[in-house]
């Protein structure tokens, strides 16, 4: 029977890449095809393309804040 080798497991602090380095790409494809269908979904509604613009950047801003501490 072969023999297979054991696969080494690299300690975190020798990582080449940080875990955000690593999500980042994948986080940033989703936000924008969410916001393509939230969009898409605005504009099929009735809602004028820069009114529908307007009211994601606002939920984008109050989604920011809350994550912040900072809601009003």
């Amino acid at each position: 029977m072969p023999r297979v080798a054991a696969t080494p497991i690299t300690p975190p602090d020798q990582h080449l890449v940080t875990a955000r380095e690593a999500i980042e790409p994948l986080y940033e494809k989703l936000e924008l095809q969410t916001e393509s269908l939230v969009l898409a979904a605005a504009l099929e509604a009735g809602w004028p393309p820069d009114e529908a613009t307007k009211a994601l950047a606002a939920l984008r801003l109050q989604d920011a804040l809350s994550t912040l501490g900072r809601t009003s």
